[in-house]
């Protein structure tokens, strides 16, 4: 087993990075190696009489997904071999946090994969103690939100989680998506871009999971019909948020003074509380958060159709330098998405 000398390795590389840095890696390389220690072969799992028969059948259904996702293009990896029960609601709890009258996120970075705009916590109370001390120490506007599954781009092999399996009957869809979603980490992961990389992998697991359901099941399937439902409800959702996002952007943008601006920002998102019928209000690391991973999709598709296929154009988007972006954590990237296909697919043809 070599993740003791992965974890030491990582240790050591951010221990020059800050005290901060450290405790934060430390905890994280705790939650990872209590996953990889209690971590069962998906093989034992579901030959295991114990294993609930729901689980044990949408286990038995994870190489098929792999191989479809490789079969489009995607990676190869050792991951997704294990199963890994984790006995609560989320793999890890995500802090974001933003300015609170523009939208520029704080950013975290870290050796290797560069600057990004969230950190992930094994432990919710670790998450919500920092994000209190972001809010009270920086004057941010701060959320902490769940995430079903990460992915550690190829540092460990990562495990199909208790979390990756919703109730109901999308969750094969919901499976395959979260294991297509973290396989594009794998695949393509371009530094310092969390937009363009979470935005990508977003479009492409579903896209693909699209395919997946529909090809396997029909249109008329109850797995499918439960997919396109939640994926009505979630454009739906997504619409609000984002329109709230760019009303919100334009007034922080404007030349009225700042506490009018705190004034109708607070009325926006009352608003936008009432109309999702939220139980919390969201504030800008919400919205911002929002765009990072749903931005450039129609760019996207116009590279598919340029390139021809998945497999071009993942390894189109693997080409990318950071000479061809305006600079780190761009939040717009349609021009470089369009440059690429020009430049790597439709020139290429």
């Amino acid at each position: 087993m070599v993740l003791p000398r992965h974890l030491a390795l990582l240790i050591v590389l951010l221990a020059t990075s800050g005290c901060f840095t450290t405790r934060y890696l430390a905890q994280a390389a705790g939650g990872q190696y209590e996953l990889v220690h209690r971590a069962r072969s998906l093989r034992s799992v579901i030959a295991d009489e114990q294993t609930d028969p729901r689980v044990r059948a949408l286990l038995a259904k994870v190489p098929a997904i792999k191989r479809f996702g490789q079969g489009h293009g995607l990676t190869p990896t050792a991951n997704y071999r294990d199963y890994v029960d984790l006995h609560r609601s989320a793999a890890v709890y995500v802090v974001q946090g933003c300015a609170p009258l523009e939208f520029k996120p704080r950013r975290w970075s870290f050796p290797i994969v560069g600057s990004v705009p969230y950190l992930g916590f094994f432990d919710e109370a670790a998450a919500r103690a920092y994000a209190s001390q972001l809010e009270r120490d920086e004057a941010l506007d701060v959320t902490v939100r769940t995430a079903a599954a990460y992915s550690t781009l190829g540092w460990f092999h990562d495990a199909v989680l208790s979390t990756m399996i919703p109730t109901g009957p999308e969750a094969f869809a919901e499976l395959a998506n979260v294991i297509l979603h973290e396989s594009v980490h794998a695949t393509v992961y371009v530094a310092d871009q969390s937009a363009l990389d979470e935005s990508l992998a977003s479009y492409v697991a579903d896209e693909l999971t699209w395919e997946l359901v529909v090809g396997r099941s029909g249109l008329q399937s109850p797995e499918a019909k439960a997919w396109i439902a939640g994926e009505a409800r979630g454009q739906r959702f997504l619409a609000e948020l984002r329109r709230a996002h760019d009303e919100l952007d334009a007034l922080y943008r404007s030349a009225l003074p700042d506490d009018e601006k705190r004034a109708r920002k607070d009325a926006r998102l009352t608003l936008l509380q009432q109309t999702l019928g939220l139980r919390r209000r969201y504030n800008n690391a919400d919205l911002a958060g929002v765009r990072t991973y749903d931005s450039g999709h129609e760019a996207f598709a116009r590279l598919h159709r340029a390139c021809g296929s998945w497999s071009k154009m993942l390894g189109a988007i693997g080409t990318l330098a950071p000479t061809d972006f305006a600079g780190p954590q761009q939040a717009h990237f349609d021009d470089v998405i369009d440059a690429l296909a020009a430049r790597a697919c439709v020139a290429g043809r």
